[in-house]
């Protein structure tokens, strides 16, 4: 049975979706990012980077959100836009891999969890983050999903980053994407979609950040201490 290793970041909520629109049997498996276990020798052997989430599909390993979508969606035939619109389902794909999710990140560092305040940055990923969600809004003008009016594995991807626009962005944020607000929603309200929001609430992860909790997930802190 495939493996999924998760916690309730966006990222692998993703693939939790993925997982549970498709049917696929697997065996969820938490790792608690703010006790450290991804920086466990078992869990790097499947991801040298240490991050979630990762599978194991039989003697397949795949780690990366985006890389894991994709591969299951290939794997499966199930939610990949038609042949033809490749080159565009490939572009967006690397958008939110490439610019929606790390800027996203970074802007939830700066606002969220910084150790001192860094207006420079702050102003930066406030603005790329939102300057990506702009993208998205104003290409789902007019559309229903991402490509081809065919929900796949790019509405997936996306509906992971947007479900956290208020905490990214503050509140009221919603108010500038409408669109994008408008497919986050429709994502939202499906069964898949609830399950793989709950898998989380089966297991007690770490809430607090807490010193031990920054130690494991900000790194170059104990780097520049030395």
């Amino acid at each position: 049975m495939l493996k999924f290793y998760f916690n309730g970041s966006p990222n692998p909520s993703k693939v939790g979706l993925f997982l549970e629109e498709s049917g696929l049997p697997y065996e969820a498996i938490p790792v608690d990012t703010r006790r450290g276990e991804q920086f466990n020798p078992a869990f790097l052997a499947i991801n040298p980077n240490g991050k979630v989430p990762a599978i194991v599909d039989g003697g397949v390993t795949v780690f990366d959100s985006n890389a894991i979508l994709l591969y299951l969606a290939e794997k499966t035939g199930k939610f990949l836009p038609p042949a033809e619109r490749r080159g565009e389902f490939l572009s967006w794909l690397m958008f939110v891999a490439s610019g929606v999710g790390p800027f996203s990140g970074q802007a939830v560092h700066f606002r969220h969890f910084a150790p001192e305040k860094v207006p420079y940055a702050h102003k930066r990923y406030q603005y790329e983050a939102g300057r990506h969600f702009g993208v998205l809004n104003s290409h789902l003008a007019g559309r229903r999903y991402m490509i081809a009016e065919q929900y796949s594995i790019v509405d997936m991807d996306v509906w992971g980053w947007a479900r956290m626009v208020p905490f990214i962005l503050g509140e009221g944020a919603w108010e500038a994407f409408p669109n994008l607000r408008r497919l986050h929603d429709e994502i939202a309200a499906r069964p898949a979609a609830a399950v793989a929001m709950a898998l989380k609430d089966r297991h007690k992860f770490k809430a607090e950040m807490d010193d031990e909790a920054r130690a494991h997930m900000f790194k170059h802190l104990a780097a520049k201490a030395a």
